[in-house]
């Protein structure tokens, strides 16, 4: 291959790309706009509501007397499992959502379902992470330190929350397509989960055999990992591989099916 030609196919590729990047940021604006009814107030509802989320926890830990179980700030024992959890729960729901949402924008030659769900991917990472530093300096406001002991650990447990929400809600993706239903059965199944992961205590104060049954779970290792960021004297054993490999197993099972089912119903 000659000079000459390799010229245009650079270009070719560098305008296909830069045409994907335009299709993906209008797909992110207009996924901003109709979810959030066109107006920042609504995005900012989104936004805050971790903030919300975590103060009504923290009133009913006051209201009932509840002594946090580690350290001496419910507030930040309380923000510690909810953030990490709540990161998890609404990127895994809200992808599933890009589908119904979105579904009649796959039907235009430039734009595939993948695009779709990666858009709203996008969209709420960048949610989470702001919806994180507003906690952050909520708790600061409080008179509560924010930054954890170990900043590295919990950010790693963060991360892992992301990605594990990012490879649910692929798989949700692919069921919703062919079972509406889901939505609001995986609705049910996470409120569960937010139950029985330890937001509200520590499960390795609980006996041996139901400890090590509920470390099966990923969203409870996640939330001790992020809560040994914070409170390193916890006595846990966090798999960090086993973590990381639920959320890209999930995400590869995902894109498998969207290739074999959802393609094909198109």
């Amino acid at each position: 291959m000659t000079a000459s030609t390799q010229v245009p196919m650079v270009r070719t590729r560098a305008a296909a790309a830069e045409t994907y990047l335009r299709v993906l940021h209008a797909l992110m604006l207009r996924d901003m706009r109709t979810r959030f009814g066109g107006s920042h107030i609504g995005y900012a509802v989104v936004v805050f509501w971790p903030v919300v989320h975590t103060t009504l926890l923290v009133v009913i830990f006051v209201v009932r007397k509840m002594p946090p179980p580690v350290g001496d700030s419910a507030v930040l024992f309380v923000a510690s499992g909810a953030v990490p959890f709540l990161m998890f729960q609404y990127i895994s729901r809200e992808v599933m959502k890009a589908l119904v949402m979105n579904k009649p924008l796959t039907y235009y030659p430039q734009v595939k379902l993948v695009d779709v769900v990666f858009a709203r991917i996008l969209v709420e990472i960048v949610t989470g992470f702001l919806g994180l530093m507003i906690v952050f300096a909520a708790l600061a406001l409080l008179h509560v330190n924010p930054v954890p002991a170990n900043p590295t650990l919990a950010m790693v447990g963060y991360l892992a929350a992301i990605v594990l929400g990012i490879g649910m809600g692929t798989i949700n993706v692919a069921i919703v397509s062919f079972f509406p239903g889901w939505l609001m059965g995986y609705t049910l199944i996470t409120m569960l989960m937010y139950m029985a992961s330890g937001v509200f205590f520590l499960p390795n104060f609980l006996p041996d055999q139901y400890y090590e049954i509920m470390r099966w779970s990923p969203a409870v290792q996640i939330i001790e990992c992020v809560r040994s960021g914070y409170y390193p004297e916890l006595d846990v054993h966090i798999d960090y591989v086993y973590c990381y490999m639920w959320g890209l197993s999930c995400l590869a099972i995902g894109l498998g099916l969207e290739r074999a089912v959802i393609r094909k119903q198109n």
